[in-house]
């Protein structure tokens, strides 16, 4: 028995070592490898490089890595119209008959240029009354300040004297009131001073100047018409702002607030920004849409009334620390890699990215801020690194 035990645990002991033996050899020959050698040298980055011109001629954008905002946006239909707190309406104000109207339809006008003039005896009338009470006015007050030296001298009774007073504040009263009638029908300072010099067949009368800065969008008369004091003569529209009507879904309209961006997409492929305005309560019925209303600067007058345009509004507005346009990611080996460049060419860089919206990505690990990457035709880059695959397979 004790020979058995004794062969069992020799055979044990053989298949022990036997199995040790080969990772002991292993250690021992790493040990003895000298540090700077390896058994497989890791491969460099390729890095692509191309010429000034070859960039060039690709149209190869460069762009710094840089922080932004994710937007997640929605897009509606947009009708423009003029904002109507830069609407003018041009009424006549007074009775008469269109005599000149001098500026046609699609002109632009200044503030308090004359735009047309109406002949009216109301306006006739109304400049006789005037200057009728400005003669009478200065007259007594001419003998009034005589009256008072005299008075004041004892030179006169205190009767005669209290009635030139009284003449005079009376003629004071209807001067006043005849210039209050006058600016009434809307003349203006100067045109009140200078009627003593004014001819008398000019005195029936009456420019008509623009209220606003604008153009001309309306012309609604003809010389020769007669005209009330309501008629209306012109429409102006300053259109440097401008009004869109946006037709938004009713499932969104809860998402969309006073203030929010709105940008507008041009023909040219330009594009307008501009902020929601007002949230209309009313629904169109046919469409199912409510009503939203955004507000434009248009200074270079791009942009014209009465067109429909798409018009995109974000929604939500998320900031990242680094975000990189879409036309920068390329997909190799099924890793998302941007191309950096390095010194005098293109490193292929892998990176790790997160949300995204429709135009840009963010960027989570990979890429350092400020780091100039690809930002457009960065296939031309992938193409190239692909050909350097090749040549070193």
């Amino acid at each position: 028995m004790q020979r058995k035990a004794f062969l069992v645990l020799t055979i044990a002991i053989s298949l022990i070592v036997g199995a040790a033996l080969p990772v002991l050899l292993g250690k021992w020959r790493s040990a003895q490898t000298p540090p700077n050698q390896t058994s497989q040298p890791a491969l460099a980055s390729a890095l692509i490089t191309l010429s000034p011109e070859q960039i060039r001629a690709a149209k190869i954008e460069i762009a710094p890595a840089k922080s932004g905002v994710l937007l997640r946006r929605l897009l509606v239909p947009a009708t423009l119209k003029p904002d109507p707190d830069h609407l003018a309406r041009v009424a006549a104000k007074v009775s008469g008959v269109v005599a000149e109207m001098r500026v046609r339809l699609g002109a632009d006008v200044q503030r308090d240029e004359t735009i047309a003039v109406i002949e009216s005896r109301e306006v006739a009338d109304a400049k006789s009354e005037f200057l009728a009470a400005s003669v009478n006015h200065d007259l007594q007050e001419q003998l009034f300040q005589r009256e008072k030296g005299l008075y004041e001298k004892k030179i006169i009774a205190e009767q005669t004297f209290l009635r030139a007073k009284t003449l005079y504040a009376d003629a004071k009263v209807k001067f006043d009131l005849a210039r209050q009638k006058l600016a009434a029908l809307d003349l203006s300072e100067t045109e009140i001073t200078d009627l003593a010099q004014q001819p008398i067949n000019r005195l029936q009368q009456k420019a008509i100047r623009a209220p606003i800065a604008g153009r001309v969008i309306e012309r609604l008369v003809n010389i020769g018409q007669p005209v009330s004091p309501e008629s209306q003569i012109y429409v102006l529209a300053d259109l440097s702002v401008l009004e869109a009507d946006l037709a938004a879904p009713i499932s969104d309209l809860a998402t969309i607030r006073q203030g929010q961006a709105v940008t507008l997409k041009l023909p040219n492929g330009s594009v307008v920004s501009g902020v929601i305005s007002a949230i209309s309560s009313l629904i169109t019925p046919e469409t199912r849409t409510g009503h939203v209303l955004a507000s434009f600067k248009n200074p270079d007058l791009s942009l014209n009334p009465g067109n429909v345009l798409s018009a995109e509004i974000a929604l939500t507005q998320t900031p990242v620390k680094i975000l990189i346009p879409r036309t920068a990611l390329q997909l190799i080996h099924n890793q998302p890699t941007v191309f950096v460049r390095v010194g005098e060419g293109f490193e292929e860089r892998q990176i790790e990215i997160g949300a995204s919206d429709e135009n840009a990505v963010e960027v989570l690990e990979g890429l350092k801020l400020g780091e100039n990457i690809v930002i457009a035709n960065s296939f031309v880059l992938k193409a190239e690194a692909g050909k350097n695959e090749i040549q070193e397979e």
